[in-house]
């Protein structure tokens, strides 16, 4: 019999070029399949939920692999094997079965990032933050961030010619937090294009510096061409906090 497993982990993305496997590269995917191979005595192929790019992290990000063995039965021993062969900057959190049917990357129903910018230089979260030294105005950043909030195509916040069949993205939540010296920025959608949470953070910065108006985002969107917004935000201060999925997809009974 064969069993399908969601697998739950987080990674620090700082030394990987992203999640999916690449040739002349190391990538989070490839050391997680290597990971399973080893435990499950068995090549294992895993999907994630989608791809991260070089330098960004995840403190949620789902993936599934079939096995024929059952890991109900002790899934916190199988977790303590793949934490103790797993390097320290990948972990394992959780490992759930699911429908054989079920889908990482096409069952999931919304993402949520975080984009973290200090404010005031930290050795300690130099891989894990931007560090923006300018002067900004964070009330503008919110207005357009608001505006964000539709269901639209997305094109000029989408790296070119990325194969996607449509650019059609439902945004859901878009906000700015301060605490201290530290910004957070919140987006939620349905789906992302390859690089467009870094598009839309560094379009914001120029709203914030007065670059861009609130309401030009308006007129970003609707242009469809990546060269009317902003420049991409580094992707050291990106994280992939979250990842929904229907409730009847764990439901094996």
């Amino acid at each position: 019999m064969i069993y399908r497993y969601f697998i739950r982990l987080s990674y620090r993305g700082t030394n990987y070029h992203g999640w999916q496997i690449q040739p002349n590269a190391v990538s989070v995917q490839e050391i997680v399949a290597k990971t399973l191979s080893v435990i499950l005595g068995k090549k294992t192929e895993i999907t994630g939920a989608g791809r991260t790019d070089t330098g960004v992290h995840a403190s949620c990000f789902y993936a599934h692999f079939d096995t024929n063995s059952n890991l109900s039965s002790d899934k916190n021993r199988f977790i303590y094997q793949c934490n103790g062969l797993l390097t320290e900057d990948i972990a394992v959190q959780e490992v759930v079965p699911v429908k054989q049917d079920a889908h990482a990357r096409f069952d999931a129903i919304s993402r949520t990032y975080e984009y973290h910018i200090i404010r005031k230089k930290d050795p300690f979260l130099t891989d894990l933050a931007y560090f923006y030294h300018g002067k900004f105005s964070l009330p503008l950043m919110q207005e357009a961030a608001h505006s964000l909030i539709r269901e639209a195509d997305f094109t000029s916040f989408s790296r070119l010619h990325s194969p996607t069949k449509t650019n059609i993205c439902k945004i859901m939540e878009a906000d700015w937090k301060e605490e201290n010296n530290k910004l957070v920025f919140t987006i939620k959608a349905d789906r992302f294009l390859r690089n467009m949470v870094r598009a839309i953070v560094g379009t914001l910065l120029q709203v914030g510096t007065e670059k861009i108006r609130p309401e030009e985002i308006e007129n970003i969107i609707s242009r469809k061409d990546r060269s009317a917004a902003g420049p991409s935000a580094p992707a050291q201060g990106l994280f992939l906090t979250d990842i929904s999925y229907p409730e009847d997809l764990f439901d094996i009974e």
